[in-house]
């Protein structure tokens, strides 16, 4: 199956209105041995317009320092088609990638109604009962920051930030004592750092062939982190304990890991 053929089968399957599956097997077989990532195919509906630029100048300029940064439609159009963020659909048209939607559109579950995640809280330790909390979050992965006297300032929350503010009440309490500045410290019942890194894992690592959500699930006695997807290629639990990887979506983790071990603090 050449390119044409594949970006034939994703402008039947990623329409704005998700009507088609996928039809083709092979496709699928394609992206789940590591011939293709799938984060790097097209998003039918979609153009630059669906991108938020200021979140992307913010990446080029602060996060990995671009000295050359787009001024006009038709640059950002080809740096970005140069990075993997935007995409030929196979009728001529740059569109967006499915990792440039995640990672920098404006709200991407217009297009892809896979992207973000659901957020469930229960009381108790299953989900018979009416939930607490019963949410889908949708927003770039990516938050919309600023530099103020050197220092990064967010703006508009990303996912990541979005998820923290809604799960946050639900798995932390306030300490009794309060600090010298007369504040409360907050107590977490899970390692925030461990749950953060958890859920970022997930929406690193999803399979975007599959078309159904993240779900994020907290009961009275654990928190359950669902990402659809096996594991790919020859990949077993067993050689991902002896320090193998296989990313599914390396452009996507690359984003991540820039924010991530950037300087700007």
């Amino acid at each position: 199956m050449n390119e044409c053929n594949i970006l034939e089968e994703m402008r039947n399957s990623y329409s704005p209105a998700h009507e088609k599956t996928m039809r083709t097997a092979e496709l699928i077989e394609i992206i789940r041995n590591g011939g293709l990532h799938m984060e790097t195919l097209p998003v039918v509906g979609t153009s630059i317009d669906s991108l938020d630029l200021d979140r992307l100048n913010f990446y080029l300029a602060s996060i990995i320092e671009d000295p050359e940064l787009p001024t006009s439609r038709k640059q950002w159009i080809e740096r970005l088609f140069g990075l993997g963020l935007m995409a030929e659909d196979g009728l001529g048209n740059k569109v967006c990638s499915i990792a440039g939607l995640v990672c920098f559109g404006i709200r991407p579950r217009r297009y892809l109604p896979q992207a973000g995640l659901r957020l469930m809280v229960f009381d108790g330790k299953d989900n018979e009962y009416q939930a607490r909390l019963d949410t889908v979050l949708d927003g770039p992965l990516a938050g919309r920051w600023r530099m103020i006297a050197g220092q990064r300032e967010l703006v508009d929350r990303g996912l990541i930030e979005q998820f923290a503010v809604a799960i946050q009440p639900f798995i932390s309490c306030e300490e009794p004592d309060v600090d010298e500045t007369m504040r409360r410290g907050k107590e977490f019942f899970y390692p925030w750092q461990a749950v953060r890194e958890t859920v970022l894992n997930a929406l690193a690592h999803r399979d975007w062939s599959r078309s159904v959500d993240i779900e994020v699930s907290g009961y009275a006695d654990r928190l359950e982190v669902i990402s659809p997807g096996a594991l790919q290629n020859s990949m077993t639990v067993a050689k991902m304990i002896a320090g193998q990887r296989s990313p599914r979506n390396p452009l996507i983790m690359e984003i991540l890991r820039d924010y991530s071990q950037s300087s700007i603090k």
